[in-house]
């Protein structure tokens, strides 16, 4: 997308643009419903994060657009196996609609250095 890049640096944070569920190999969304779809956002994001040299266990916090918000439970399992040590803030929206008619898009900020640890 012309108009955003994937992850911005700034200060002691690393903002990864919202996520929509593509399949990198493909370019097209996954096959699934609303937890398939939020693996693969957050899988997509992972893939990111990775790459600058941090981890998951770096998110200080996440925003999910759900397309249809009843769909909480099954965008929580899914959410959940990415977060297994700790949980950052969250904000979760229900939206109108998503680009490519995905029924989940997320972003995410990472932080690089200092910080207080979450708790369960």
């Amino acid at each position: 997308d012309a108009l955003s890049t994937q992850t911005v640096a700034f200060s002691h944070y690393n903002n990864i643009s919202a996520q929509l569920p593509i399949d990198p190999e493909t370019g097209t969304l996954v096959s699934g419903g609303v937890a398939e779809q939020t693996a693969q956002c957050l899988k997509n994001i992972k893939a990111i994060i990775e790459s600058v040299g941090h981890a998951m266990g770096d998110a200080v916090k996440v925003n999910i657009c759900l397309r249809n918000i009843e769909d909480l439970d099954a965008a929580n399992e899914a959410y959940a196996a990415f977060f297994p040590e700790g949980k950052p803030a969250r904000r979760v929206i229900g939206v109108g609609s998503l680009p490519m008619g995905a029924l989940v898009q997320i972003d995410a900020i990472f932080g690089n250095a200092e910080g207080t640890p979450p708790t369960a």
